[in-house]
């Protein structure tokens, strides 16, 4: 466990940005949000936040219980081990989405009724059976792959399970693009246009190659504001929602294009996948000493799933808290990143503010919850550093001492 998280903190004190920071400017809510804003925020997130952690607690106990007492049917397929793997991974994905399914439902239907989300039931239903028939063919894979792994090499199988994670992940990462998210939306080049000049124009003023740039259609889906990067090497391209597009000024998507462009700029995404592979071997040595302590199966077979199911998603949480204190420097440094590119401090501040308006987001959410599972600054911490860039460089007021 020492090993792992000195791991973890060692990738991200290497990897995190060292310049071209900004210190944010204290600011209060408040100032930017009016109390009816502020109020249908906590009002949407309190709730969805009460709704997750319920379907994470009842998951969490299942896996619990399947680890420390697995079904005797598991024990059956001992004979067979990797089409038993197969066939557990695959059903364990099922059964799981199911146990999730009222969790999921309660969710979309109040994103529905506070109108972020613009799906019908239909499209809801349909694309949960796409994810659900990917997320099944993928759990089938792995438990094969991983049953094959410990089988083959029993005392060391943390090592090629490592370098396997990786390769996984930069597979996905380039093919996700091509192969997977054309499946729940459609993605059109941006045409010739002003926007499309903009980006062009951003892009050459910044010294990068952008890559495509695509519109997609979240409108289908949301009402929310997104946009991002995605892809690697020829597969790299700058996403923008069509809700971002056709919704705000052209100062606004600027800005929102100019912090994209700092993630192509600095490499965030292999730099990302070079965070996964010096924390992969430690972390997958820890979940084969917690699988191991928690199955007493003499010979790896398909009953040592429950336990490695359970081992991985203890230390994947764990990995994710610690990649996200990097996720959080990587935005912050593309925040300044930003302002620098368009030195426009004000267009920044109001993209920030109707952001977290559009998409209900709580200005300033409760510091464990921001240190568990915030992978961007919050908002307030985003605008204060508009402010600063802002008061240094002579631009408007803020918005709170304007008032």
């Amino acid at each position: 466990m020492i090993g792992a998280a000195a791991a973890a903190g060692a990738a991200t004190l290497l990897l995190r940005p060292r310049s071209g920071l900004i210190d944010p400017a204290p600011v209060r809510a408040e100032g930017y949000f009016s109390e009816d804003e502020l109020q249908r925020a906590r009002a949407f997130r309190r709730p969805q936040r009460a709704i997750a952690f319920s379907g994470m607690g009842v998951s969490g106990a299942t896996v619990l219980g399947l680890a420390l007492r697995p079904p005797e049917v598991l024990s059956r397929l001992r004979d067979r081990p990797l089409a038993g793997a197969a066939a557990t991974g695959a059903a364990g994905s099922l059964f799981f989405t199911a146990l999730g399914l009222p969790f999921s439902a309660v969710s979309h239907r109040r994103s529905v009724r506070f109108g972020l989300s613009t799906q019908s039931w239909r499209s809801w239903f349909s694309d949960l059976g796409k994810a659900t028939a990917l997320g099944t063919g993928f759990s089938a894979a792995g438990a094969a792959l991983g049953m094959g792994l410990v089988r083959r090499y029993p005392r060391r199988w943390w090592m090629p399970g490592s370098a396997a994670i990786v390769g996984v992940g930069g597979a996905f990462t380039f093919l996700s693009p091509l192969l997977l998210d054309p499946i729940f939306n459609k993605f059109t080049p941006l045409p010739e246009g002003p926007l499309r000049t903009e980006v062009l124009s951003l892009a050459e003023k910044a010294g990068v190659d952008v890559g495509e740039v695509y519109r997609v259609d979240a409108s289908r889906r949301t009402t929310g504001v997104n946009a991002y990067v995605w892809g690697l090497g020829r597969t790299k391209r700058v996403v923008l929602y069509d809700t971002l597009i056709d919704g705000f000024p052209a100062d606004q998507v600027r800005s929102v294009v100019a912090h994209e462009l700092s993630h192509v700029k600095h490499r965030d995404v292999p730099r990302g996948l070079l965070w996964l592979a010096i924390v992969a071997p430690l972390g997958t040595l820890l979940v084969k000493e917690i699988a191991n302590s928690l199955s007493d199966d003499s010979e790896p077979s398909p009953a040592m799933l429950p336990a490695l199911a359970l081992a991985t998603s203890l230390v994947s949480f764990w990995g994710q808290v610690a990649g996200n204190v990097l996720s959080r420097a990587v935005e912050r440094r593309a925040d300044a990143f930003a302002l620098s590119l368009t030195d426009e401090p004000e267009p920044f501040i109001e993209m920030e503010r109707a952001l977290s308006v559009k998409n209900l987001g709580d200005p300033s959410p409760p510091r464990l919850m921001q240190l568990l599972f915030g992978t961007h600054p919050d908002t307030l911490e985003r605008i204060g550093i508009g402010v600063a860039w802002g008061t240094r460089g002579g631009g408007a007021a803020p918005a709170e001492q304007q008032q």
